[in-house]
């Protein structure tokens, strides 16, 4: 099963997933995309540690992402798509490898997948030229990973909303 969780900053999202992932079964390895680039991000990434159970092996990604994916057995926690395209100087990530690894992992049987990512599209419109194509490359992502989850839930306060398929789609 593949599912994706949405949120802003803050909004929680990160619990949730971690949640799903506890609740689906061991073995969990949880897919960290982001590096701490200054103290408060190394904060952030200390809380998300000391939340997690000492059972879950950790993996720290780049690029890699999809190539890990593939290998990897039992529940995979990815937290988040939104460190991973800032990730890439050229603010390219190849999605469409991304995604083809979610559906190879769904059909061999590898285990689940809880994929986090942030809900770009509610926030402030960007400023800038760059943070404009961040918004767009994130947005697109987010859609393409969201048509191929068994599930889409948005976080919003704390409080998870299920997100439905559009009408007409499977």
């Amino acid at each position: 099963m593949i599912t994706l969780v949405l949120g802003g900053t803050r909004s929680g999202k990160s619990q949730v997933a971690e949640a799903l992932a506890a609740e689906a079964g061991a073995p969990v390895t949880y897919v960290a995309t982001g590096r701490a680039t200054d103290e408060e991000m190394a904060a952030r990434i200390a809380a998300h540690r000391a939340r997690r159970p000492a059972s879950w092996a950790t993996v720290e990604v780049g690029p890699d992402l999809p190539e890990v994916l593939r290998r990897l057995d039992g529940v995979a926690l990815v937290d988040s798509l939104g460190t991973w395209v800032a990730g890439h100087a050229d603010l390219a990530p190849d999605g469409t490898a991304l995604c083809a690894a979610l559906r190879d992992r769904e059909a061999a049987g590898a285990g689940d997948t809880v994929v986090v990512s942030e809900e770009v599209g509610l926030g402030v419109h960007a400023a800038t030229e760059a943070g404009r194509r961040f918004a767009d490359v994130l947005g697109d992502l987010n859609r393409a990973v969201a048509d191929l989850a068994d599930r889409a839930l948005l976080v919003v306060a704390g409080r998870v909303l299920p997100l439905d398929r559009p009408a007409g789609r499977a």
